[in-house]
């Protein structure tokens, strides 16, 4: 009688359980997906169902006439082709500098190592807008420690509006959450044997050659995070971007003056405004357009991704 209450009651906690799980589940997907799938229905909505009291999510009027606006207001295949080769060469430089980092703190025991990789971890938990202020003034007047004047005879160089902000951050390690890819790929590193090293030194190999042909051809899952995680956060980054890049045609900036530009356009006259339950409509939509890129690199990634994530140092 007694196993049976303990049986009856451990199937009563494997349900709520299930139920506990299944309600997260829900809810987190809800949270993710309804704001996506609500852009979905407004961008293809015509002007009047705005104003429809029958239409919720399916159009009554199915049109491209939000995408065809957004896409010129936004001249959306040149941002397009910018923000993709600013986004891929700051995730290349990102992931090279931060995996010798990494591979310097998990192996190349020196004096100060324990104090920098504090630092690291210091970066990840300040706020970088801290240091924002002396960042830019110092790309503003750019002097190397002084060289460049040296050698121009006094003047510096202004890198503002240029894309040498995102690669010198990223070749240094100092991009867009660089010390969380210096912990992934310290965490991965220490995890491989050092047997695997040593027999490589036994060999005649050096550092360099060690890690370049033992260890980087083994830390491919931590690679492929690091690799998606700095693209989708460059490519979605907006306060950097449109702090250094006032003029360049890139999603952010492209996204900011959106709504200012559309105003202009849709405005019939000097007292007569645009709708603005339409200007939002047709915001939404170059939102979708913005975001659309990544969705497909998701669809076509998504295994390789949760694979990586599994064996990083992220979890266990």
């Amino acid at each position: 009688m007694h196993a049976t209450r303990l049986l009856s009651l451990e199937r009563w906690k494997k349900w709520i359980w299930s139920f506990v799980r299944l309600t997260l589940i829900a809810g987190l997907s809800f949270v993710i997906l309804y704001p996506v799938l609500q852009k979905i229905s407004t961008a293809f909505k015509a002007k009047s169902d705005l104003y429809s009291p029958i239409v919720v999510w399916l159009p009554e009027n199915y049109t491209l006439d939000n995408f065809v606006k957004a896409i010129g207001i936004m001249d959306y295949w040149q941002a397009l082709l910018n923000t993709f080769t600013l986004s891929a060469l700051t995730t290349i430089l990102t992931a090279i500098s931060c995996a010798l980092a990494g591979y310097g703190f998990a192996r190349l025991k020196f004096k100060g190592s324990q104090l920098l990789f504090a630092g690291v971890i210091l970066t990840i938990l300040v706020p970088p807008i801290t240091i924002l202020i002396p960042v830019y003034l110092n790309l503003k007047d750019f002097s190397l420690m002084g060289l460049i004047p040296l050698l121009t005879g006094g003047k510096s160089v202004n890198l503002l509006n240029t894309y040498w902000p995102f690669i010198l951050t990223s070749a240094t390690a100092n991009s867009l959450k660089a010390g969380l890819y210096i912990f992934i790929f310290r965490q991965f590193f220490r995890g491989i044997p050092k047997e695997v090293e040593e027999a490589a030194y036994i060999d005649g190999a050096g550092v360099g050659k060690t890690f370049y042909r033992i260890m980087l051809p083994n830390a491919i899952p931590s690679i492929v995070t690091v690799l998606l995680f700095s693209f989708v956060w460059q490519w979605n980054d907006s306060f950097f971007t449109t702090t250094y890049l006032t003029s360049s045609k890139v999603m952010a900036t492209q996204l900011g003056s959106l709504p200012y530009n559309l105003a202009i356009l849709l405005e019939d006259g000097a007292n007569s405004k645009a709708d603005p339950f339409y200007l939002s409509m047709v915001q939404d939509t170059g939102i979708l357009l913005a975001i659309l890129p990544l969705i497909i690199i998701y669809l076509f990634v998504q295994r390789y991704f949760v694979e990586s994530i599994e064996r990083t140092g992220i979890v266990g």
